[in-house]
């Protein structure tokens, strides 16, 4: 197991506990240029009544208090792909890396026009390439595992 897997398998297990919680499945993590693990997030749109409450912008919004809001030299590993919000939240922040497991268009496949799940099918390679700096996006890895805390999610 590489440690791009092992790492996207944690964000993975995240999304599980999400799911768990009552939230929607997906989990995200940061980790320092060594590699280590910085800070961990899960989806609470549900649980905090916040539809930005995605795992991604919780990340972002937790590790920048904490790190004084600059968080280039960053990898954030995610369960799935960034949505729209969440690839302008993490260009704004100044991760410089995004490893996702689950794609966009795959994620929609399994979602379709659920009322939960609006996505603008917008992915963040795209979001990404109009902003003024580059982050190095790598994905998607391990799809069918990714897609297991989705399974009978959205009906």
């Amino acid at each position: 197991m590489t440690a791009t897997e092992e790492l996207l398998r944690r964000a993975i297990a995240i999304a599980t506990s999400a799911r768990g919680h009552g939230n929607h499945p997906f989990g995200a993590l940061l980790t320092d240029a060594a590699g280590a693990i910085a800070f961990e997030a899960e989806n609470t749109v549900v649980t905090e009544h916040d539809p930005t409450g995605h795992a991604e912008t919780n990340l972002v919004r937790n590790a920048a208090r904490a790190l004084g809001g600059d968080l280039s030299g960053y990898t954030l590993y995610t369960s799935t792909e960034p949505c729209a919000m969440c690839s302008g939240a993490i260009y704004w922040s100044g991760i410089s890396r995004v490893v996702f497991a689950l794609s966009e268009a795959q994620l929609y496949a399994r979602t379709g026009a659920h009322p939960e799940n609006p996505t603008l099918q917008l992915p963040s390679r795209e979001v990404f390439a109009h902003g003024q700096r580059e982050i190095r996006v790598e994905g998607p890895f391990i799809e069918d595992e990714a897609a297991a805390p989705h399974k009978g999610f959205w009906g």
